[in-house]
């Protein structure tokens, strides 16, 4: 049974704050519009889209409370930047406090921040729809990754890898292992390197 998309809806509004719900809803509505592009699951799509970042307004602490709670295995990463964990937390907080049951759907939040090795469809459109969505902030490059985003997602993925590994060695900021695996493979199953 698909889970009614409404009283999701109204549920996750209660979870964030009001600039997180925005985000959230125009997560939902770009990855509807990659998902009738790319001919996925639309509702799949909007469900995974609404509930992508589920556990992203706990506090820091909280959240590594739950993923204790849950049995999630963290990255040493993820230990020592508990705002990474927000994505896996949120797969697990999806099916126990909403319902979901739906593997894909649970895999494309689980995945929506650092991406993994072999994205299923919807994890894809998850992954750019969370960068790209109309909210988000107008980088350089963002045209263009629109572009790629309805017309090649697969160089549309391999693109915003690079560029999240160029933005993060940038800063000097913390790198999840698992954003680097995700680069090299889609890098080595790229046709267009």
């Amino acid at each position: 049974m698909s889970p009614d998309l409404e009283k999701l809806r109204k549920k996750v509004k209660h979870d964030l704050d009001k600039e997180r719900y925005q985000h959230t809803l125009g997560v939902m509505y770009t990855a509807a519009s990659l998902a009738m592009c790319h001919n996925a699951d639309l509702h799949k799509a909007m469900v995974a889209g609404l509930l992508h970042d589920c556990a992203k307004c706990y506090p820091n602490s909280e959240k590594m409370k739950l993923c204790k709670q849950y049995g999630l295995r963290l990255t040493k990463a993820e230990k020592d930047n508990p705002s990474l964990v927000h994505a896996k937390l949120g797969a697990a907080i999806a099916a126990d406090k909403y319902g979901i049951r739906d593997q894909d759907i649970l895999n494309a939040i689980s995945s929506h921040t650092t991406g993994r090795p072999g994205m299923s469809l919807l994890e894809k459109i998850i992954y750019i729809a969370d960068f790209i969505e109309p909210n988000r902030e107008e980088l350089p490059s963002m045209p263009d990754l629109r572009y790629l985003a309805f017309h090649d997602i697969n160089q549309c993925l391999y693109r915003m890898l690079g560029n999240s590994l160029i933005y993060l060695n940038s800063k000097a900021a913390m790198i999840d292992p698992m954003t680097e695996q995700t680069y090299q493979y889609y890098k080595g199953n790229n046709p267009k390197e």
